[in-house]
């Protein structure tokens, strides 16, 4: 049986999307066995929890400082010196290389590239690490600073910006975002919606509640809108949208959390959200455009240049914004709508999950199995 770790963190929704999507693609092969990892949460639990609760506060109410914070991890030479403060968690994973004997190391976060690296220069013997970059264009450096077998990348735009970084060529592969199977194995009840019916909207709340009140305000006062309104485990939040929603023109269906998002999203004409990685890809893979609310400086950039590039979406800040570009998207025939879709089925790759774990399982992987660098790496990444 061959095991897999993939080396996960709760820092920002989109990494551990990516990492269960992989760890369902590698096994359904029946000699491979699959673990997640997160060590952050297994070294210091209460302290993870505090410290992923602060990196979203942070995101969400002080954005101009994260991303200050952001620019300087990609530009300092100085900010891997960060991830001193990480030897116990180096040694806890040393410890569990060691006791799992892997046959690869998958990390869809890039500190463990960091930690692996300094493994390396103090000795470590150990299998192939790859990395699944979970950011589309706006790529920080330290994905890529540190040594890898190979660097998985959403888009070709992504893998472009890599090379001219000078990581070798090589080894960045384009292999789309690591989303759930079931964008692959769309079932064939899920059919999509016609651009004549009536406009089906997914708005998945994950702002502040003050916007998104002012946002559903706005898309309720639509008649013949179909709404479909997402507001995660507040209880309190969704009674209050369900009663915002009772007699108003739009017809709205409420939910708390939920896990149906993919079908929900291959159901829907459009999906009004901020741009964070998981959910932008997924509606790449759902084939359904995106509205963009929301975007958090530094890695959700690139998630709207990526549609903004591909015109497969907008961006819409403001409630009058929002519906202002829906009735655009849906005049004439849909016709806008049309292109975003069309543009969608070209950028869509909704089985990268199994294509990542296929490369990784194939012989030719072997060839890759030392790390290689860019000539900008930070091979000696400075942690004792």
């Amino acid at each position: 049986m061959k095991k897999v770790l993939i080396l996960t963190a709760g820092y920002g929704e989109g990494h551990n999307s990516a990492a269960r999507a992989l760890q369902a693609a590698f096994n359904e092969y029946p000699d491979v066995s699959a673990e997640l990892v997160d060590l952050f949460a297994l070294r210091a639990p209460r302290l993870n929890e505090i410290s992923r609760r602060g990196y979203l506060k942070l995101i969400n109410t002080a954005p101009t400082v994260w991303s200050t914070l952001y620019r300087w991890l990609d530009r300092s030479p100085r900010a891997p010196a960060m991830f001193r403060t990480l030897a116990s968690h180096r040694r806890l994973l040393a410890e569990i290389i060691r006791a799992k004997n892997p046959t690869a190391l998958v990390s869809t976060y890039p500190v463990y590239g960091w930690l692996l690296n300094r493994l390396r220069a103090d000795g470590m013997k150990f299998c192939p690490h790859y990395t699944v970059i979970t950011d589309a264009i706006t790529i920080n450096s330290l994905w890529y600073r540190t040594p890898a077998a190979a660097w998985f990348v959403t888009d070709h735009d992504s893998a472009a910006y890599l090379r001219q970084q000078a990581v070798p060529a090589d080894r960045v592969h384009v292999s789309g975002f690591p989303v759930a199977l079931a964008f692959a194995d769309r079932p064939a009840h899920l059919v999509p919606p016609s651009p004549g019916s009536a406009p089906r909207i997914l708005f998945m709340i994950n702002s502040a509640r003050g916007p998104a009140l002012r946002i559903v305000r706005e898309l309720l006062k639509q008649p013949g809108w179909r709404l479909t309104i997402t507001a995660g485990r507040d209880e309190a939040f969704r009674n209050e949208l369900q009663l915002l929603a009772a007699g108003a023109p739009a017809q709205a269906e409420v939910l708390g959390w939920t896990d149906r998002i993919p079908q929900l999203l291959m159901t829907h004409h459009v999906v009004i959200s901020k741009a964070g990685g998981a959910t932008t890809q997924e509606s790449i893979n759902a084939l359904c455009p995106m509205l963009i609310s929301q975007i958090v400086p530094g890695q959700e950039e690139g998630n709207y240049e990526l549609l903004r590039r591909h015109e497969a979406g907008a961006l819409a800040t403001t409630p009058e914004e929002i519906v202002t570009t829906l009735q655009r998207a849906f005049a004439d025939d849909a016709t806008l709508w049309r292109r975003w879709r069309a543009n969608l089925e070209r950028l869509a790759r909704p089985s990268a999950a199994r294509e990542i774990a296929a490369r990784v399982l194939s012989p030719a992987a072997c060839a890759f199995a030392q790390p290689a660098g860019s000539r900008a790496a930070v091979v000696q990444s400075g942690l004792s």
